[in-house]
């Protein structure tokens, strides 16, 4: 990376309170916040995603928030470029540039770096995708572990976004996704990411639980309304297909009650808290652990950012 200085990551599950954390951060230092975030890219998708207040975002400035339109797509690669380029520009104004989020494929791709994999195919993913309604994800998720054991072990059965990718770079190049991850160019091995990591699970869901109430209080509904009377969008796309949306939009299409909603939306975000924290505790070595329930937590966070040499930075 240019302008080479200090750079600070933290990440955790969703509801585990890494924006109150990062906004204690930004009140200590002369900072600015790159979102780490595959779903607060998209414009108009504001109360489903907690996305921070246009209040917040004034007294803080953040990176890499709403970027595209819900009709795009949203690549790795891209976040990977786009979010260097924030932390050059950050660095040249003399500021602590600090990562926030809870999309891990980033934080890994930031740590590992990216393959070069091939472009999407629409055709290829279509194919892939009626295949999916003929015989279900979950096959197609055997059918990725015959031809790319490696890769397949490290996706869940339902994340259906990640198993097309894996057989459409298979379809492409003839390769498994495995073999192009070998040869990848390291961006940022030296990189160490502070994660919020809580010892009670339950505490998790509950929080995951109160949030979804506000956010129903909040008017997420009416968003979702708004985002289907575009007439654009579809649940193929990825904005769509973020958590709590895809719920939401099969709720107001009349397919299911408000009380199955709920539980479907509530059981959607718990199995993504449950795959961040799997990707938290994997990067042993990478990985600093705070637990929000200690009650010293964010006195302990504190002292140990101190450690990291960010005088220059303070205010």
């Amino acid at each position: 990376m240019e302008n080479k200085g200090p750079l600070l990551c933290l990440a955790g599950p969703t509801a585990s309170g890494k924006t109150a954390l990062s906004f204690e951060l930004a009140d200590r230092y002369h900072s600015e916040l790159i979102s780490v975030d595959s779903a607060l890219v998209f414009r108009s998708m504001d109360i489903g995603t907690a996305k921070p207040t246009p209040i917040e975002r004034k007294q803080m400035p953040h990176h890499l928030i709403d970027i595209v339109d819900p009709s795009e797509h949203y690549s790795v690669a891209r976040f990977l470029s786009e979010s260097k380029l924030s932390i050059s520009h950050i660095r040249q104004k003399h500021k602590l540039p600090i990562m926030v989020g809870g999309t891990m494929l980033y934080f890994k791709a930031l740590i590992e770096g990216l393959a070069e994999l091939p472009d999407r195919d629409n055709a290829i993913r279509m194919a892939i995708e009626i295949e999916a309604t003929e015989i279900g994800w979950a096959a197609l998720h055997a059918k990725l572990l015959s031809l790319d054991p490696i890769t397949a072990t490290k996706i869940d059965k339902n994340d259906t976004q990640r198993i097309q990718r894996a057989l459409e770079v298979i379809k492409l190049t003839g390769k498994p996704v495995s073999e192009s991850l070998d040869a990848q160019k390291s961006t940022g091995k030296d990189t160490e990411i502070l994660a919020l990591f809580p010892s009670d699970r339950s505490w998790l869901h509950h929080r995951i639980e109160q949030r979804f109430d506000i956010m129903i209080k909040s008017g997420f509904l009416d968003e979702v309304r708004g985002l289907m009377d575009r007439g654009d969008l579809d649940e193929s796309l990825p904005s769509i297909r973020c958590v709590g949306y895809r719920q939401a939009w099969g709720y107001l299409r009349g397919e299911y009650d408000y009380d199955d909603f709920r539980q479907k939306s509530l059981a959607a975000t718990r199995q993504l808290a449950k795959r961040q924290l799997t990707w938290l505790r994997n990067w042993k070595g990478k990985i600093k652990y705070f637990d929000p329930l200690d009650a010293c937590m964010n006195q302990k966070f504190m002292v140990y950012i101190s450690s990291k040499d960010l005088n220059a930075y303070e205010k």
